[in-house]
């Protein structure tokens, strides 16, 4: 299939945009209301729009009518407790589905690559029409933690790890990368999530930022990637072991938004 999709993530699968001044900022995360939700580690969500208004965070396509990630609904209770946040989920000027703040328990290196998941954002997505991605906007200053992103899951030699301060800003095709965020805590983490169709007003938004996929990893011990990948290797294995001795098979990662 054929989708419009902007060339600078096309690239690489990441943009990286001019930091945003978090600290001019009065936190609004905090008055929203949060739902319980399984994502990438031990996560809960702050809805600012979803498939029909409601507070709640499941994918499009488990409501009725199933539809992409696409024309999502603002909830005016969520949205009046955080103008500021909703202004920027706007900006763009593009289609928004999901909107919401994620709320991120400290994890460890380990945890984060046995959460590494693909998104299905684009699930039912028509032919021609804009690529769904996300962008990214932290919102606490998580200065030692990554935004973890490998195109193989199990590689990691292709990982891109991009740090996480206050008002770091990043757009990422989560359907083409493998991601999860490592946090070192030691308080929980709070990123602002959206869900953009690609089109000619995200490139606009992006050459306004001076978007660049232009990266250097920090550096990270091969050791402390070898302990890693082990750890991931032997709780998959139990896992697999588990499900067989239930006569059940291991499906791999999926989204764990779906």
């Amino acid at each position: 299939m054929s989708y419009v999709k902007s060339a600078l993530l096309d690239e690489k699968g990441f943009v990286i945009l001019d930091p945003y001044d978090q600290a001019a900022d009065s936190p609004e995360w905090t008055d929203l209301e949060f739902v319980d939700w399984k994502s990438s580690g031990v996560t809960r969500f702050a809805p600012l729009a979803s498939a029909f208004g409601e507070i709640e965070v499941n994918g499009f396509w488990n409501h009725t009518p199933p539809r992409t990630d696409k024309d999502g609904v603002w909830i005016d209770s969520q949205v009046a407790k955080a103008p500021h946040l909703t202004d920027r989920a706007k900006e763009p000027g593009a289609n928004i589905g999901r909107c919401r703040v994620i709320e991120l328990q400290p994890n460890v290196y380990s945890d984060t690559l046995y959460n590494l998941h693909q998104d299905d954002n684009n699930r039912l997505n028509p032919d021609g029409s804009g690529w769904i991605v996300r962008g990214f906007f932290n919102l606490s200053d998580d200065a030692e933690s990554f935004m973890t992103l490998r195109e193989d899951r199990f590689d990691p030699t292709n990982e891109v790890r991009i740090a996480l301060p206050a008002g770091a800003q990043i757009i990422v095709d989560t359907q083409r990368f493998w991601h999860a965020v490592w946090h070192k805590g030691p308080e929980p983490r709070y990123c602002l999530i959206t869900s953009w169709e690609s089109g000619p007003q995200l490139d606009t938004y992006i050459e306004k930022y001076h978007g660049t996929n232009v990266h250097e990893n920090p550096p990270l011990a091969p050791e402390v990637i070898r302990a890693a990948e082990a750890d991931v290797q032997r709780r998959l294995a139990e896992r697999a072991a588990a499900l067989a001795s239930r006569g059940e098979t291991d499906e791999g990662a999926i989204d764990p938004e779906a």
